[in-house]
């Protein structure tokens, strides 16, 4: 230690994860969690058992409560570890990364929010058949977002198998298949017993847990700096092993025109991709009034935002306290991060209480994954039974030409189908995160981001604010995000032609980007434009005027 910072200098060990028995204290930890996770699904899953209790949660959840449900939803272990990760790896170009994630939250409040809540019922399509009143305008919108919450729950299973195993000190495969296993199952039984209701109370919780922990370690980490912000820049710069070029941009984006084009897309994806993502506008359903979900997403604004902030200082401080380096060393991709910096926090190496403070973080985000994977089952199985199943399958033509409404199935039979959905939705991702296990899956979340941008927010906007929007717009709207976001993708670095590429022995990319969003996401918006004025059939004033006033004033909402 120096005499006058009192902060480790490189001639200090570096901190490793506990080893041994030191794990028993972090298995314990994730024990209880699942516990008192599965204990809240029992408790609230008899409470209530309709529709609008399985899809809605009884749509009686404070502000406040909802508040801390959307930031629980949102705030993955992608953002937990990997914000703070790349924080500590890249300095500003970290921080740069993650402002994408904040500045979204605008957008929602903004374009979507009391919209949305007023406009529609369980989902995104329940808004647009407000006035699109068409099968395949509903089976359009129910399968993108289910694209969009498999993509993104296949991301969360296989970072949960490699974070859960690294944080228990091994990296066997066995380890990593059997935490996919546990994890998909737990989902299948918070979502088929306990439905939005225990979902959002897992949460909730959740979401209060991440913000405790991070507290905790922010403080720490300021006492650790006596309060000297400026000095743990500096040393965090010192211990990075690029000097001053760690505080200024340009370590990890903007070496050249192709990564500033590349940043530049994933940024638009992650701005404009939030307000498309089902399980996040599924939460507006859960508050009874637009006002209480406008004011949901003013604290989701506040929680995110302090987390965020929070997040700056603990990549700047495991970069001034473990090193870059030893970082990197632990994960490539910083995951450890802040684990590592919590050891050091608690105490040392050997230490009861960084041993202690280790496996608290480690724990936390192991509940992180759980409330995350759960809310993206409940969305896509929504989407299955509500849009697929019941909106468009058992609701298409008769004989004769017309909808054969006296078959439409009662709302009972549509939460049978989702609770079957949710198992076989968790069953395919628990197959496809075993098979994915060891190939690079981090640009699913962005993929995730990108197709929700290109295909569900055109469509939400289209269909909220331009009278003239038709059906064939709205389903070449979805399909024409939809299928160049996964086209470019495939035709990317990311599947081939680099080292760390999902197929590194092959070439076959011609797309430069590794994120499509450039390009996906205004052929999301031409494709409905033209669709629009291509389309036979003139949009119906009457059905628009009734969206309008229904969305603006809440009048006839559910």
């Amino acid at each position: 230690m120096t005499a006058t910072t009192g902060v480790l200098t490189t001639a200090t060990p570096p901190p490793v994860a506990p080893a041994g028995q030191h794990h028993g204290l972090a298995i314990v930890l994730f024990a209880v969690i699942v516990l008192v996770t599965l204990g809240i699904t029992l408790w609230v899953g008899r409470q209530g058992s309709a529709a609008e209790d399985f899809y809605a949660g009884g749509r009686d959840f404070t502000p406040l409560q909802n508040g801390f449900a959307l930031s629980g939803d949102y705030l993955s272990a992608a953002s937990f570890l990997g914000v703070a990760g790349l924080i500590a790896l890249y300095g500003y170009d970290g921080v740069l990364y993650s402002i994408g994630f904040l500045v979204a939250w605008l957008v929602v409040l903004m374009l979507v929010a009391e919209l949305v809540r007023n406009a529609g019922r369980y989902t995104l399509a329940d808004v647009l058949a407000l006035r699109l009143r068409r099968r395949r305008v509903r089976a359009a919108a129910g399968g993108a977002s289910v694209v969009v919450t498999l993509l993104y729950l296949v991301a969360q299973m296989v970072g949960a198998g490699s974070l859960v195993a690294l944080l228990l000190g091994t990296n066997s495969a066995q380890a990593r298949t059997w935490t996919i296993i546990a994890v998909g199952a737990l989902m299948i039984v918070y979502v088929t017993i306990g439905g939005m209701r225990a979902t959002t109370w897992i949460q909730i919780v959740k979401a209060f847990l991440l913000i405790a922990g991070s507290v905790l370690l922010t403080v720490l980490l300021v006492l650790r700096f006596h309060g000297d912000l400026f000095e743990l820049m500096r040393q965090a710069a010192r211990h990075s092993g690029a000097g001053q070029r760690y505080l200024e941009p340009g370590l990890k984006y903007g070496a050249t025109f192709t990564s500033r084009l590349d940043f530049f897309s994933l940024g638009l994806a992650l701005v404009l991709g939030t307000a498309g993502l089902p399980h996040i506008l599924s939460r507006f359903y859960t508050v009874p009034t637009a006002r209480a979900a406008r004011r949901s997403t003013m604290w989701a604004i506040g929680l995110v935002g302090g987390f965020y902030l929070m997040a700056i200082a603990l990549g700047l401080g495991a970069t001034a306290l473990v090193g870059s380096a030893e970082v990197r060393h632990a994960n490539a991709a910083g995951n450890t991060a802040v684990p590592l910096l919590a050891l050091v926090l608690g105490g040392g190496n050997g230490s009861t209480g960084g041993v202690v403070l280790f496996a608290l973080i480690s724990a936390i985000a192991f509940a992180t994954i759980l409330a995350v994977v759960a809310g993206l089952t409940l969305a896509s199985s929504a989407a299955f039974a509500h849009d697929i199943w019941a909106g468009a399958w058992r609701n298409r033509p008769g004989r004769r030409g017309t909808e054969r409404t006296a078959e439409k199935p009662s709302e009972q039979q549509e939460v049978v189908v989702a609770r079957f959905a949710a198992g076989g939705i968790g069953a395919a991702a628990i197959v496809i995160s075993l098979y994915a296990q060891q190939l690079n899956v981090a640009f699913l979340v962005g993929l995730a981001f990108a197709v929700a941008a290109s295909s569900n927010l055109p469509v939400l906007l289209y269909s909220l604010f331009w009278s003239r929007f038709t059906a064939r717009g709205a389903v070449w709207s979805v399909y024409g995000g939809l299928v160049p976001a996964i086209v470019l993708v495939f035709f990317s670095p990311v599947v081939s032609g680099s080292k760390v590429a999902l197929f590194p022995g092959v070439d076959f990319h011609w797309f430069p980007l590794e994120n499509p969003g450039i390009v996906s996401i205004p052929l999301g918006f031409l494709a409905g434009w033209i669709g629009t004025l291509t389309s036979p059939e003139p949009a119906d004033p009457d059905r628009f005027a009734e969206l309008e006033v229904r969305a603006l004033t809440g009048a006839g909402a559910a």
